[in-house]
């Protein structure tokens, strides 16, 4: 579907009007979207459009690194949003020139559609001009990403919360979902920094330099988004190896204990294995007394050598 939206020399909104009639140069300058078109759709692109075949074929060809080409009579941009419901990547592509913006997306994007309302509801179409779609469209990408971050965040904290309830399987598991999130998250992020600063610093951009303090807003969010980003990574490599030392730590007190144990029964096994071997010239066997004075020397001996394991904290 395209669809077209235009502010004439008098101030005035008008919508529906024919591509052809746009490029004519009648309006001041105008707004065309590109919302999940078709293939005879895209050539709109090519014919009457013209824009170079690189850049249409970076639209064609979804889920491109964000990036920002320069052409002759206009810039080429290419962002990425994130889906509000499943985290997917979605592209979006503008096309800035000196009297137009053209937005180009294969997926229903709803901070392009956002944006595309509160124009058109706009009571002050003066005021608005392409380099101002091109900021409210980035701001509204860039503020989409912290829900995801902070649920995150949330889910993080969460775990580590519960992490000694929960077994050592489901922890990881978790663990490693949300690093992968995590990383799919910073796949965007970072790129769309890069090219945030890169738009901020940059000559060629006359729109973007005049409203340079509200582009380097969103820098300065993409920098919060990216510091928080690492963080949790950071958090969940230490959540990983703290439940991974707990566990250790347990493994090696439970080890401990048994091992004193098998320590004190040793003696008392020895004891027991001599007396085992039924030899007819052992003096104790014929001792009237000597079962109850076998017993009572084990059991001697394994209470002195547990108050001695105990005095040395071994089951501490």
């Amino acid at each position: 579907m395209i669809r077209t939206i235009s502010v004439s020399h008098s101030g005035q909104i008008q919508t529906g009007q024919t591509i052809e009639t746009l490029i004519s140069g009648r309006d001041k300058w105008f707004w065309i979207d590109f919302n999940q078109p078709t293939d005879e759709e895209i050539e709109f692109l090519k014919e009457p459009l013209g824009f170079h075949p690189l850049s249409i074929e970076d639209c064609i060809h979804t889920l491109q690194r964000p990036k920002l080409d320069y052409y002759d009579d206009y810039h080429f941009f290419v962002f990425q949003a994130l889906n509000s419901e499943s985290m997917q990547k979605e592209e979006v592509d503008l096309f800035l020139g000196s009297n137009y913006i053209i937005t180009f997306h294969s997926d229903n994007t709803r901070e392009v559609e956002d944006v595309w309302k509160r124009f058109e509801l706009s009571k002050t179409p003066e005021e608005w001009n392409p380099s101002i779609v091109l900021y409210h469209v980035l701001d509204k990408i860039v503020d989409n990403y912290f829900p995801h971050v902070y649920r995150i965040e949330d889910l993080l904290n969460e775990i580590d919360e519960n992490s000694a309830d929960r077994s050592m399987e489901e922890l990881l598991e978790d663990l490693f979902d949300t690093r992968h999130e995590l990383l799919s998250l910073r796949h965007t992020i970072t790129p769309m920094r890069d090219l945030a600063y890169r738009m901020i610093n940059s000559h060629r951009l006359s729109g973007v330099l005049e409203q340079k303090e509200y582009f380097a807003d969103i820098h300065d969010h993409l920098l919060r988004l990216a510091e928080k980003v690492e963080a949790s990574r950071e958090l969940t490599t230490d959540i990983r190896d703290s439940y991974l030392s707990m566990n250790a730590h347990e493994t090696n007190r439970v080890m401990k204990v048994l091992t004193v144990i098998t320590t004190i029964f040793m003696p008392l096994t020895f004891i027991a294995g001599i007396y085992g071997m039924n030899f007819e010239n052992m003096p104790e066997l014929s001792w009237e007394f000597g079962y109850f004075g076998a017993l009572l020397a084990m059991f001697i001996i394994g209470l002195a050598m547990f108050l001695w394991f105990r005095k040395k904290g071994w089951f501490k």
